[in-house]
């Protein structure tokens, strides 16, 4: 049996929006317990010329949510990027979480060779749905998410690889 287009992205996207919404409780309930500002955490990056916190959450949801929609052929749902807590975080992951949930697989099944063309700054690039979600998307994703518990976790959170993981 082949790994489907919608298998190989939502499923994958919904279980780790979900842990990273729990990584971040961790960090907000963290920050009251030691009696922190949550904004510390919030603004905290793991090197100056990195995002802090806030814009990892921004760009894995962007990712995520631009992932599903451009594999589905649909307009790309747009945040205004302007959380600055752990609950309007929580609220943007909620929203990320309730679009994909959205997807239906006919929407993305066959999508492998569907031409996507990201605008980036250094001009366009062009991909097919397979090479997007394979070598653009999810990575690119990871990375985020990965940033947000390596920041946290950088801060003094108790969180570890199984939070990451979630329940295997």
């Amino acid at each position: 049996m082949s790994l489907s287009m919608y298998q190989a992205s939502v499923p994958v996207f919904l279980r780790q929006l979900t842990n990273l919404k729990a990584i971040l409780e961790k960090g907000a309930a963290d920050a009251e317990a030691r009696k922190i500002e949550p904004s510390v955490f919030i603004n905290a990056r793991l090197a100056p010329d990195m995002f802090a916190l806030a814009r990892q959450v921004q760009i894995a949801t962007d990712t995520v949510k631009g992932a599903g929609a451009r594999l589905a052929g649909i307009e790309v749902p747009s945040y205004a990027d302007t959380e600055t807590t752990f609950p309007e975080l929580q609220a943007r992951l909620d929203k990320t979480i309730d679009f994909l949930k959205g997807l239906k697989p006919e929407q993305i099944d066959g999508s492998e060779e569907r031409g996507i063309t990201l605008k980036m700054r250094s001009g366009d690039v062009n991909f097919t749905g397979q090479s997007y979600l394979l070598h653009f998307a999810l990575p690119n994703f990871f990375f985020h998410y990965m940033a947000v518990y390596a920041i946290l976790r950088h801060n003094g959170v108790a969180v570890g690889k199984m939070d990451y993981l979630g329940g295997v």
